[in-house]
């Protein structure tokens, strides 16, 4: 991948965690990854280095717009789905 800037080599890198779980636990563990990322809620300025963070809905992972098929097989397995 090349970065957008190749004069200090920053760009945006995409880290992505499929997880099957409820809509509450799914939220829970989105402000769990928030304050590993940014564990001073209230500071002044944006953070050292810029992050956002979203939860996908099922419905797009079952038109498998995210690739995660093997999480949705391992969901019917275990009799989850």
């Amino acid at each position: 991948m090349t970065p957008i800037n190749a004069a200090n080599g920053k760009g945006t890198y995409e880290i992505r965690i499929g997880l099957w779980a409820s809509r509450e636990q799914a939220f829970e563990i989105q402000e769990r990854l928030s304050r590993a990322l940014c564990p001073e809620v209230e500071h002044n300025g944006p953070c050292e280095v810029p992050w956002s963070i979203v939860v996908v809905p099922p419905e797009a992972v079952d038109e498998g717009e995210d690739h995660y098929d093997e999480l949705v097989v391992q969901a019917k397995i275990e009799g989850t789905y």
